[in-house]
């Protein structure tokens, strides 16, 4: 049971490494072919993909004790890059809205929801785990007799 836990654990841990991976290199990729040049969204298109390769990196060597904070600020910051798009695409974000049609929009789209989904699931089932405990030193051996703490003469 434990070894299936762990197993889905790993499963997760990789696939949201991978989708935050995938949407902060989709980020620097639409910043270097002209978002750069836009005056607010093209600065945060870069902050985004370093920030999203720094997590990444962060999701694949954080211990498993760490892994449910590190896997929620993760969720948060891919859940509100998601809602950046959303919003470019229906009413406009600093000035510039988005078409469904431009360039990687749709791919991005799924990565981000898939990217929150696992990371929220990772963040859920690395809640449980606990580090293991280190072993209790035995008691003092009693001697026959003796009330231990008192010095009988």
């Amino acid at each position: 049971m434990a070894t299936d836990r762990a197993a889905t654990r790993l499963v997760l841990r990789l696939a949201g490494a991978g989708l935050t991976a995938a949407m902060a290199v989709i980020h620097l990729y639409l910043w270097g072919e002209g978002y750069r040049d836009l005056t607010t969204i093209g600065p945060l298109f870069l902050v985004n993909g370093v920030i999203g390769l720094l997590l990444a990196v962060a999701l694949l060597g954080t211990p498993v004790r760490g892994l449910t904070p590190l896997a929620s600020v993760a969720a948060l910051f891919t859940a509100g890059t998601l809602g950046a798009l959303v919003l470019s695409l229906t009413t406009g974000l600093f000035g510039f809205e988005e078409s469904v049609h431009a360039e990687l929009v749709r791919p991005t789209l799924y990565v981000e929801t898939a990217g929150t989904a696992v990371l929220i699931a990772l963040a859920v089932t690395a809640l449980g785990h606990r580090a293991p405990r280190p072993a209790l030193p035995s008691p003092p051996a009693r001697t026959p007799g003796r009330t231990p703490g008192r010095n009988l003469k």
